[in-house]
């Protein structure tokens, strides 16, 4: 029976955490909105403007 490698010490929550982390640092994607012309996060709707895909999806009160 092959016997299996086993740590010596338990991991602690920050090494592990550490060891996790890496993988998230990516940015969100941002675009400009067609209509009027503010970022906003692929395939959503505009906070800006309530419009996706070119259609109204949203009533947005203007100021």
């Amino acid at each position: 029976m092959a016997k299996h490698p086993v740590p010596k010490k338990k991991t602690s929550k920050s090494k592990r955490d550490m060891r996790r982390s890496h993988h998230a640092l990516v940015a969100p994607n941002l675009t400009t909105c067609k209509n009027c012309g503010s970022k906003k996060p692929q395939h959503v709707v505009c906070a800006e403007c309530g419009q996706y895909d070119g259609r109204q999806v949203l009533a947005v009160a203007q100021a």
